[in-house]
């Protein structure tokens, strides 16, 4: 009798860790919601202490030398992070205004964006069939947005922009991946986003540092734990898996946010948002295997 085997594939384990960081995610953005909307947290102040906690519990696992600070494109450092502030800021803005169901679905967008900065700045050669993956996860994001609804409201483009500037972010990385080490990057942009967030809490009427009451604090508290966490699920998902397997295991985060949303606070979606979302689902599916066929044909 053959014995069953006692653990998984590394594309197994990756995918298992690709559905936990989801899941942790999905945990953070509740507390996130919770501190902000229900607690009035200024979100400014929710980002740092939720980074904050995430930088010192990530600091042991990074493992990077001084000698990583050497660089000669110090300014492309701070524009890079200075996009991945923005995002973050941008998202808990949303969260502390819309529906997580509303937040995730279009922070989905954010692989469109991408390739349209890609053909812009990158001038990269896009298809016809990647331009068209793009159109129609608009038209997804469209649908979510629902502008024509009396329920549209300014604060639900936060989540857009905050899919636009992490695009942004990835750009940069991927344009400074030819010069600089995964350590230097790393070390960036953990030495600059906690400072970062600390200045746009201490903005005039952005709510400082001060938490209101133990409830907020331990949110928060959770929030970057679990951020250390599902951080640190992802970069080993990666490091023992291709990227293009796991890609399709992080929509599993939709169901994962939509679920939290209506048992915390009863945010049940509308049918409109599973039709937008398998459109974004589909053609940024659909956009990975170009992206894939691409690939192959420059190897």
């Amino acid at each position: 009798m053959t014995s069953a085997p006692t653990r998984f594939s590394p594309a197994t384990q990756g995918a298992l860790l690709m559905i936990g960081a989801g899941a942790m995610f999905a945990c953070v953005n509740t507390m996130l919601q919770f501190a902000t909307m229900k607690l009035g947290v200024a979100a400014p102040t929710a980002t740092f202490w939720q980074y904050g906690v995430a930088l010192i519990a990530l600091l042991p696992w990074q493992g990077v030398g001084l000698s990583a600070f050497k660089t000669r494109h110090l300014p492309a450092h701070i524009l890079r992070v200075g996009f991945g502030v923005g995002g973050v800021q941008l998202w808990t803005f949303g969260l502390a205004h819309v529906p997580i169901w509303q937040a995730i679905s279009l922070i989905m967008l954010s692989p469109f964006f991408v390739t349209i900065g890609a053909a812009l700045l990158l001038r990269e050669q896009v298809t016809a069939q990647r331009w068209l993956a793009v159109v129609l996860g608009f038209i997804g994001g469209t649908i979510i947005l629902a502008p024509w609804s009396d329920a549209f409201t300014p604060w639900v483009m936060a989540p857009v922009g905050a899919a636009a500037l992490w695009a942004a972010a990835s750009l940069m990385t991927k344009r400074m991946t030819a010069t600089e080490s995964p350590e230097t990057l790393t070390l960036y942009l953990l030495a600059l986003m906690t400072p970062l967030n600390a200045l746009l809490a201490m903005a005039p009427g952005a709510g400082g540092f001060a938490v209101s009451g133990p409830t907020a604090a331990l949110a928060l508290l959770v929030a970057g734990l679990l951020t250390a966490l599902a951080q640190y699920a992802l970069a080993r998902a990666y490091s023992i898996a291709d990227a293009a397997f796991l890609q399709p295991f992080d929509h599993v985060k939709l169901p994962f946010n939509v679920g939290l949303g209506v048992l915390a606070f009863g945010f049940v979606p509308p049918g409109s948002m599973w039709l937008g979302s398998a459109l974004i689902i589909g053609a940024s599916l659909w956009l990975l295997t170009e992206e894939n066929r691409q690939a192959r044909r420059r190897d």
